[in-house]
């Protein structure tokens, strides 16, 4: 079905880089001035949110902070690969809080030890926002693409980005291989064969879903596999439709946030934190996230009326994150034997 849509410690101030939506160029986030009586708070986030936190998130947390304790905030931000952003935090990047692609790069950052463990017990599981995995096509979708299948075609030319990097890729990648497994009743050998049909028409990866969207726009490839959201959001920022399907069998995509607790202690704004990352879950800033593509964790917002797929599944029909990373990602899993050929004893 298609619907036409889309830290180097502070003192160093890590400038946070975007890749612009409009121009595919990168752009340098402004970082304010010092302001006195102002609290200050530090963001790590993944591409992918940029325009929904610092356009809209923060002027709105802004005004709540103001309102409830008198005080200005001030946002230090970056935006990078999921991938990437994760292990600049765990390097030491003092970011507060983390805004990532996957549960698996905040994990990370708890096997650092600066995020803890218990951090996805609170309301939603710690996920603030929601999207599906689909397909972005050409205006009037010239290729007739509308599933999964239809990417391993002859002559189809696929962008996703790379996995080792982005934590959008393995949603992507994920989504593909996970509609072959659950239809073949979960045979990890269908999965893989279908896989590998379609990575071998992949033309292009690059190191971020941003990225990625971008290439693409500038006229690379047949069939985008990406977030619904940065389609929708594509469509709002430029006022032209970005053309996607969704196909009958696809991935609900689940962003995580957590408070990096190395970070507040060392800067003594535990309280802001917390008060931010409650935020991002309220009725008030999951509408603003639904008005930048995602669909929203509560509340009752227009993205609730978006299309919904035939078959919604996640990643723990697919086994969980543990799982899969073992399963695909990691040395002789799925996705590291079509490059190198070789598998783990056991593995199926």
């Amino acid at each position: 079905m298609t619907h036409g849509r889309q830290t180097n410690r502070r003192r160093a101030r890590l400038l946070g880089v975007a890749l612009s939506l409009a121009l595919a160029s990168l752009a340098p986030t402004c970082v304010p001035a010092p302001v006195r009586d102002a609290d200050t708070l530090t963001l790590g986030c993944y591409s992918v949110v940029r325009e929904a936190i610092h356009d809209a998130i923060i002027p709105a947390f802004a005004r709540h902070w103001k309102q409830k304790t008198g005080r200005l905030v001030r946002f230090e931000e970056s935006y990078n690969a999921s991938g990437a952003q994760a292990r600049a935090i765990a390097a030491g990047f003092d970011a507060d809080v983390a805004i990532l692609s996957l549960e698996g790069d905040i994990d990370l950052l708890v096997k650092a030890g600066v995020v803890d463990k218990n951090w996805a017990k609170t309301l939603d599981r710690g996920m603030i926002t929601r999207s599906l995995v689909v397909i972005g096509v050409r205006p009037g979708n010239p290729l007739g693409i509308r599933d999964w299948p239809d990417l391993a075609r002859s002559g189809v030319g696929v962008l996703y980005p790379d996995p080792k990097t982005s934590g959008g890729a393995r949603w992507n990648i994920n989504a593909i291989y996970g509609s072959a497994y659950l239809a073949a009743g979960k045979s990890r050998d269908t999965a893989r064969d279908f896989l590998a049909k379609v990575q071998a028409n992949v033309v292009n990866m690059d190191s971020s879903g941003r990225q990625s969207v971008a290439t693409f726009g500038r006229g690379t490839g047949d069939a985008l596999v990406t977030y619904e959201n940065e389609l929708l959001l594509q469509t709002k920022m430029t006022g032209v439709d970005a053309p996607y399907a969704i196909p009958p069998s696809t991935l609900l995509i689940e962003g995580p946030a957590a408070i990096v607790d190395a970070s507040v202690k060392a800067h003594g704004n535990r309280p802001l934190a917390e008060a931010f990352l409650a935020f991002l879950k309220t009725p008030e800033a999951q509408a603003i996230l639904a008005e930048y593509g995602f669909r929203p964790t509560t509340g009752e917002t227009p993205a609730n009326r978006l299309p919904l797929p035939a078959k919604l599944f996640t990643m723990k029909d697919l086994g969980g994150w543990g799982a899969i990373k073992k399963d695909v990602y990691d040395p002789g899993g799925v996705w590291d034997s079509l490059f190198t050929g070789k598998t783990t004893a056991g593995r199926k």
